[in-house]
């Protein structure tokens, strides 16, 4: 990856520009719109939202007064946890649509799986879910489809359907790696995405992280977004900082050794946000 538009191919062949512009806790309207705006004009091709952010009209705002043709730009959207099913998963897809008034999805994602420990009928809640993610592709109205935060025994039924996942975005970030799942995603051709690279915040004040930025004479944040570059991953960096943004931009004139990223595959399970797929409540 050489600059920020270069691409990775999803299994069905559509191409995902190879950084995403994330938008979790990003506010609507103004904040929403401005700092949007701010990531394409800093080069941005890939937006990331959620029906549970609570943004989606901004994003979809921002998007839409860019000035960019909406076919240069990759938009990203999830169905959130109280609309698993076929017909909720269908009625909240519609929802998204209006908000974001941008014609289709580049991709949808369920947000979290369903989980054995919560429910007894897991599969099928998921399964649901995926059957109506499934017909909405095949009608076009979505480019690809994947899932967020599923591990590999949430993963495996929806392997078996007629479509599998194209994407897993997952909390991957120096110190908290989900190599099983990471693994179990290429084994199967499905690409992962990184969703808090800088674990919210948590990466930047590691001394191992700051030595090496300092070494490369580069931000925490550029080191951690190139890291999760070089493992073959797609990071989804968050600002609303216009400064912020460019920086986390420029992330491809320089490239870490293979030493320093052993360093940094060391480091011990630190900064993860707590949030397990099988233990979470909502």
């Amino acid at each position: 990856m050489k600059k920020i538009t270069d691409v990775y191919k999803l299994s069905n062949g559509v191409e995902i520009p190879c950084v995403g512009f994330g938008t979790w806790q990003t506010p609507d309207g103004e904040t929403a719109i401005s700092s949007v705006k701010a990531a394409l004009e800093a080069g941005y091709r890939h937006i990331d939202t959620a029906a549970i952010y609570r943004n989606e009209s901004g994003v979809g705002e921002a998007i839409r007064e860019s000035g960019i043709d909406r076919g240069e730009i990759f938009v990203t959207s999830k169905v959130w946890n109280k609309c698993r099913g076929y017909d909720l998963a269908m009625e909240g897809f519609e929802r998204t649509m209006s908000k974001l008034q941008l014609g289709y999805l580049d991709l949808y994602l369920i947000h979290w799986p369903a989980s054995p420990e919560r429910f007894d009928d897991w599969k099928e809640l998921n399964l649901g879910t995926w059957k109506a993610m499934t017909e909405l592709y095949k009608s076009g109205r979505i480019r690809a489809i994947g899932v967020s935060n599923f591990l590999p025994h949430h993963l495996e039924p929806l392997m078996e359907t007629e479509i599998a996942p194209m994407v897993d975005q997952i909390e991957f970030h120096p110190g908290y790696m989900q190599s099983e799942t990471v693994e179990y995603c290429r084994k199967n051709g499905i690409l992962v995405e990184a969703w808090s690279p800088l674990g919210t915040g948590r990466m930047l004040t590691n001394e191992t992280l700051i030595e090496l930025g300092k070494k490369y004479d580069r931000s925490v944040a550029q080191i951690c977004i190139r890291w999760c570059l070089q493992k073959g991953t797609l990071p989804l960096p968050k600002s609303v900082t216009p400064s912020r943004i460019i920086e986390n931009s420029k992330v491809f004139d320089f490239e870490i050794t293979d030493e320093d990223m052993a360093i940094i595959d060391r480091l011990p399970n630190f900064g993860g946000s707590g949030l397990h797929p099988d233990k979470i409540e909502f």
